[in-house]
């Protein structure tokens, strides 16, 4: 899959939004994707996952591992696409864990994915949370769908790839120009900021 198939099936279902919008980074952006708008059609999510997919398939991945809530859907259907399992971690006290029964053997190969990255912190606390795995080289590498960090966000793992860049600019909220315009603020996102 290219960038611009990738931009196109986020266009085509609404999930490229334009505006002024409060990142869960706590930064101020002009664009926004929204990946539930797209994750939502099966065709679209299908053709992101094997899109994911295909840039691991000969890394022996055994299991594909995401953060909840917003890599589930991308985990499942990465993993479908690889004939392997998808699982997920969740937050426990503020830290992500395997739970409900989910195991990564000693020997097993791993593929994190994620959906949009702008500072990376979800991945980056997702291989903190694995360091046996990490430290092993059992983590393949990273894998999502959008990669808004202007290519700051270095997971430190044998390839990160993402299905596309998204060079959107972002600002802190003390000298955003929207906010000096006056321009309505969006929250978006799933994590409350403090």
């Amino acid at each position: 899959m290219t960038e611009s198939e990738a931009l196109e099936i986020f266009k085509k279902a609404g999930g490229y939004l334009e505006g002024h919008f409060l990142l869960t980074s706590g930064l101020h952006s002009p664009a926004y994707v929204e990946k539930f708008k797209v994750l939502q059609h099966p065709e679209y999510c299908d053709a992101l996952c094997e899109g994911i997919a295909e840039k691991f398939k000969d890394d022996k991945i055994d299991v594909v591992l995401g953060p909840a809530v917003g890599a589930i859907v991308l985990a499942y259907g990465t993993a479908r696409a690889l004939k392997t399992r998808g699982i997920f971690m969740e937050r426990e006290n503020g830290k992500f864990v395997l739970r409900r029964g989910f195991s990564i053997g000693p020997t097993e190969r791993v593929l994190v994915v994620e959906d949009v990255v702008t500072t990376g912190s979800s991945v980056f606390e997702i291989l903190d949370a694995l360091p046996t795995e990490r430290a092993e080289g059992r983590i393949a590498g990273v894998g999502y769908l959008v990669d808004r960090s202007g290519g700051k966000a270095d997971f430190k793992v044998p390839r990160q790839a993402p299905l596309m860049h998204l060079d959107l600019p972002t600002f802190s909220p003390e000298a955003c120009p929207l906010c000096a315009k006056g321009m309505e603020l969006t929250k978006r996102g799933s994590r409350k900021l403090a």
